[in-house]
């Protein structure tokens, strides 16, 4: 583990798996939109979001794919992950007041490059609301270990 109490990429295995969950609120979406500036109607009007396929405001798609960010963030890989792609599908509606339940799990690790890739989906009880694919770049200990040794100042002989 890093300092921040991520996992290395020595750390990491296939089949490793870890989850975020977060309920969404009408505050979350109230400030997803002010934030990026997807003020679309159907979600934030309910009265226009009632006339769409939805039959009411949903939350923002990428709002609920932040969930996947916190856990690759907080939980696997961890503190110092760096995202480098994530592919996604959006599969059903996120509303206000569902529970999200981001799950990764490691699906390779290229150790000599410190990537990793991740099956990545997100739930609303059993309902799966988006799936896809992240990669990651990982810290690693065998590098930190060469790199605090480069810095060393090498003794002189006497």
């Amino acid at each position: 583990m890093n300092e921040q109490h991520g996992y290395d990429i020595e750390d990491l295995s296939i089949g490793m798996s870890a989850s975020y969950g977060k309920t969404v609120t009408d505050a979350d979406i109230v400030l997803f939109a002010g934030v990026s500036g997807d003020n679309n109607a159907v979600h934030t009007n309910q009265e226009f979001a009632a006339t769409t396929a939805f039959g009411g405001r949903i939350a923002h798609g990428l709002l609920s794919a932040g969930f996947i960010s916190a856990a690759l963030g907080t939980r696997l890989p961890g503190p110092g992950t760096i995202y480098m792609g994530q592919q996604l599908n959006f599969r059903a509606p996120v509303r206000p007041g569902d529970t999200v339940n981001a799950t990764l799990t490691v699906k390779s690790v290229d150790m000599k490059r410190a990537r990793v890739v991740l099956d990545t989906v997100c739930r609303v009880g059993s309902t799966v609301v988006i799936d896809g694919e992240a990669t990651v770049m990982v810290t690693s200990s065998t590098r930190r270990a060469a790199k605090a040794q480069a810095e060393r100042p090498s003794e002189s002989p006497r």
